[in-house]
């Protein structure tokens, strides 16, 4: 990794072991969490080891495990700090985002979001710029985010090495998800890195050719 370059850190956290992605401008040593899944004190500090200071939060989608650590999060930073989320998504936030269906009770959802992530919108990390792209089917407010100058896509739960988000729970919807997986993942060139919220990364390019819940829309 040289220097400048956008650096990411992925922590598998929580119940769900969903990744919580660091991400850092280290020459602005300005940083980001997209989907603090849980231990929000333990991204905090890795962030302050690495001498980053965390600006915002950015979630894919709100389900629990993608924001079971914000609260946490927010109480071991100095200053508060903003939290995006799709307006979509929003009743599914204020709803503990279905933890209750998985037997976790009183969950604290943290600072409640206050930028609406607007498909096409902008959101800036020193140099680098991420573009919010609308990705329903998991959730109706689910959103990806792509840093274009680093053939990089932060997926959620939209798709995973080998698999895809499922649409079993309520909100999700089989043929959406298939839209939005032939208009946002597989339009990407093939060698855009996919960090997805739960196992490791992969490649536009791998999922083509491996990735069963693609085939007919390659």
């Amino acid at each position: 990794m040289t220097e400048g370059e956008l650096q990411v850190v992925a922590l598998p956290l929580g119940p769900a072991q969903t990744n919580a992605y660091l991400v850092a401008d280290p020459g602005a040593r300005a940083a980001v969490v997209i989907d603090p899944a849980w231990d929000g004190r333990l991204l905090a500090r890795e962030a302050e080891q690495r001498g980053w200071r965390i600006q915002a939060v950015w979630l894919t989608h709100a389900h629990f495990d993608h924001f079971g650590g914000s609260a946490e999060l927010a109480e071991s930073l100095p200053v508060p700090v903003p939290v995006a989320l799709h307006p979509a998504d929003q009743p599914l936030w204020r709803a503990d985002g279905l933890a209750g269906i998985f037997g976790i009770r009183g969950l604290d959802p943290g600072p409640e979001p206050t930028i609406p992530l607007e498909p096409g919108a902008r959101l800036w990390l020193g140099k680098y710029q991420f573009e919010v792209r609308h990705s329903p089917g998991h959730t109706p407010g689910h959103v990806i985010f792509l840093v274009r100058d680093s053939s990089i896509a932060f997926c959620g739960d939209l798709i995973f090495r080998d698999g895809v988000g499922r649409t079993d729970l309520p909100g999700g919807d089989w043929p959406t998800l298939e839209e939005s997986l032939r208009r946002e993942i597989v339009s990407l060139p093939d060698e855009y890195r996919l960090l997805p919220g739960h196992g490791p990364e992969t490649t536009v390019g791998r999922e083509k050719r491996s990735n069963p819940f693609l085939e007919g829309l390659v």
